[in-house]
């Protein structure tokens, strides 16, 4: 049985349990832990999942700049307004920014060999 959101899955095993079904039996039945299936007998509405707090990135404190660069690139001609590129090495240049990401740095280490790989 395939069920399109968390209150058709509230809905079933609210209804199979009316219907006589045993806890395990509905355990089994929809693939869900204990815990769910006494949450859904107790309340017919699935709690609201918690809203996650934006995190801090690195660029945060570099965000009234870029803005500031962006603001002048509107009154500039086409061919002279700022890429990706170009404000990412501004903010290296000009400022010192460490905004590198690691995964870069990664891919220019030379590639390291297994040990105890043998030549084919």
């Amino acid at each position: 049985m395939l069920l399109k959101s968390k209150v058709d899955l509230y809905a079933a095993i609210r209804h199979d349990a009316r219907g006589g079904m045993s806890l395990r039996a509905l355990m089994r039945k929809y693939g869900v832990g204990y815990e769910t299936v006494q949450k859904t007998l107790i309340s017919a509405l699935p709690t609201p999942q918690k809203k996650m707090e934006p995190r801090e990135t690195r660029l945060d404190s570099y965000k009234p700049l870029i803005d500031g660069i962006l603001t002048a690139d509107l009154t500039a001609p086409r061919k002279q307004r700022h890429t990706v590129k170009r404000i990412y090495d501004r903010l290296l240049d000009e400022h010192g920014a460490d905004v590198r990401q690691q995964t870069g740095e990664l891919r220019l280490e030379p590639p390291r060999s297994l040990p105890n790989a043998s030549p084919m």
